[in-house]
């Protein structure tokens, strides 16, 4: 059975020793109720990771680092997913499977037709939550670098920071998904909706930005099945 690992925030070094952070060790200690001398692994999002020897004292819990290990699990290209915002549970869906999937970027889009609204405190708190499922989907999965969660934005502001062959998703786009990744190199940007689709105003914009128009198959997916299986099929068809 593999060591269980964790993604901590202070920096690591080989040969050093570290008190981990209260959340850390409270899952460790409380949740997994790991023992002293375990080995366990530590990563910092920097890229490789560091086996460790999980240590005890009294409440305390910290890590006595090993070597780095240069393993990486990243795809070969970059994959960036600008995302409608969608309800309920399932911008936590996403999330947790972009990550999984090896997406490096997830942009949120407060689009038009979007039913979740966000701002103020609300938006911090959800946020923090979206990035607290990346580092855990990235501990599950073996990813030793962090997607990056950025703050919901309008469609416009997403669009103004797409650099590289981008694909605007529509059920009644005119290229086929596989010959839109005919360019297609070492970095992708995949634009889904949310639930009600892109609105009208939208699509002119993106046209008007010159963003290629793509559908996938000849069903119409769900906001939170789209960007995944798009990604999927992506990385797949690029030998990524």
């Amino acid at each position: 059975m593999s060591p269980p690992r964790f993604f901590c925030e202070t920096p690591l070094a080989t040969g050093g020793r570290i008190e981990l952070p209260a959340a850390l060790a409270h899952h460790a200690l409380r949740v997994l109720r790991l023992a002293d001398g375990v080995p366990i692994v530590l990563f910092d999002g920097r890229g490789g990771q560091y086996s460790a020897m999980l240590r005890i004292e009294g409440p305390r819990a910290l890590a006595e680092l090993g070597p780095h290990e240069a393993v990486e699990s990243e795809l070969r290209g970059r994959l960036i997913l600008i995302q409608g915002l969608a309800s309920g549970d399932k911008m936590d869906w996403i999330v947790e499977k972009a990550v999984e999937l090896g997406v490096t970027e997830l942009r949120p889009v407060a689009a038009e037709r979007s039913v979740l609204r966000l701002s103020g405190p609300r938006l911090d708190k959800r946020l923090d939550h979206w990035r607290a499922i990346a580092r855990s989907a990235s501990e599950q999965c073996g990813r030793n670098r962090l997607m990056a969660v950025h703050p919901p934005a309008p469609l416009a502001a997403c669009l103004e920071t797409v650099d590289g062959p981008a694909l605007f998703c529509h059920p009644d786009g005119p290229l086929d998904f596989r010959a839109a990744l005919a360019d297609v190199r070492d970095s992708l940007t995949l634009m889904v909706g949310p639930e009600g689709g892109w609105s009208p105003d939208e699509l002119t914009l993106a046209r008007r930005r010159g963003l290629a128009g793509a559908r996938f198959g000849a069903r119409v997916l769900r906001t939170e099945t789209a960007g995944l299986a798009l990604a999927a099929a992506a990385t797949a068809l690029l030998d990524w």
